[in-house]
């Protein structure tokens, strides 16, 4: 079976952890995050995947190379602009079977694919989309079956008296390449939220209720949120089921622990934990990362190389690779830090502030 995933995106609310890393590679818990989704689909039976990317493709190649290492064959487009969700699956056309499963590359997700493409198969038809229930689908938009499953009606931003279904297109299609027939000519820029999939109402469109985890992982705190359940294995990933096989934190043997690391944690190879340092649970310490002494890390991501200086506390924070975090500082709420930034000694950072790449705050510089 195959699938393309559309990867295009520059991550834009993501940065700056997107400012100089490719969406597609940007580590979740010290691994690239669409290595889930490739796991994911590999356990259905994927075993040919098309990697639609455009920013900086070269980057994102340069880590997943040609799949093998995954047990699958990973092909890369590189789209010439833009062109939006239609146009990048237009763009794609001449190297698509048959049937395949469409993705956007942003999700993480345990939805079972092959239910979706039974179901497909049972009702013959052109498209199937995964939808999925969410609290808010205002947020969304919403979409309406019929009895048989058929697709009635799309809803975008619906107001309050319009939500009457909490289902939401979880950008996982299973496509019929004759549905590509109609769409405009290869370069043109479509969206096929908008412009395609309305068009097939009527004509072969059905929506697949799943059930099972979800989350657009495109903001700090949808990244954070996915940290936490990939350790805590509310979703299901081949990292979960490692990291649930024991209650202690897994710590790499080549990690030198002096202080104290809480589970469900991870700390990868060449981490320094120093004596009196405490790592609290929903944490994860990537290659090379150091938390000094009498310093306290919590519910945390620290990238490839970051530091942080003795006595500092980091709740609830993203601290990019390289990135240097002085002594008796605060840093909690949703912070973000770029790659190399320099946060001086005591300087206290909250409430979702966003420090981009290679700044460097000096001593007490903000109290926020």
């Amino acid at each position: 079976m195959q699938a393309l995933i559309l990867a295009g995106g520059e991550g834009t609310r993501l940065r700056p952890l997107t400012s100089t890393i490719p969406k597609p590679v940007v580590p979740l818990v010290n691994r690239p995050f669409i290595v889930y989704m490739l796991e994911w689909l590999r356990g259905h039976g994927v075993d040919d995947v098309i990697l639609s990317c455009g920013f900086m493709a070269d980057a994102v190649r340069a880590v997943l190379g040609d799949g093998a290492e995954l047990g699958i064959s990973l092909r890369y487009l590189e789209e010439p602009r833009p062109l939006g969700t239609g146009g990048a699956l237009k763009f794609a056309q001449e190297l698509l079977d048959e049937r395949f499963f469409m993705l956007n590359g942003d999700v993480l997700t345990d939805v079972d694919l092959s239910a979706q493409l039974e179901q497909h198969e049972r009702t013959g038809a052109r498209a199937t989309l995964a939808l999925v229930e969410v609290d808010n689908p205002s947020a969304y938009g919403l979409v309406r079956l019929d009895g048989d499953g058929a697709v009635r009606e799309f809803v975008e931003k619906p107001d309050a008296e319009e939500v009457d279904t909490n289902l939401i297109n979880a950008g996982a299609y299973i496509l019929q390449r004759d549905a590509l027939e109609a769409m405009p000519p290869a370069g043109t820029t479509v969206s096929i939220e908008r412009e395609v999939f309305p068009r097939l109402v009527g004509a072969g469109l059905f929506g697949y209720p799943a059930s099972g985890y979800w989350l657009d992982i495109g903001t700090p705190a949808r990244y954070l949120q996915g940290t936490y359940d990939i350790l805590e294995a509310n979703v299901a990933t081949e990292m979960g089921w490692q990291l649930s096989e024991s209650s202690r934190p897994r710590i790499a043997a080549a990690a030198n622990v002096e202080g104290r690391v809480v589970a469900p944690s991870l700390v990868a190879d060449r981490c320094e934990v120093v004596a009196g340092a405490i790592v609290g649970g929903r944490t994860v310490l990537g290659p090379g990362a150091m938390v000094g002494r009498g310093a306290h890390v919590e519910g945390s991501v620290l990238l490839a190389g970051a530091r942080v200086g003795a006595r500092s506390v980091i709740r609830s924070a993203i601290i990019g690779a390289g990135a240097h975090v002085g002594d008796h500082c605060h840093i909690e709420g949703g912070v973000v830090l770029g790659e190399a930034v320099k946060v001086g000694s005591g300087n206290v950072l909250m409430a979702g502030a966003r420090i981009f790449p290679g700044v460097d705050l000096p001593d007490g510089a903000i109290k926020f």
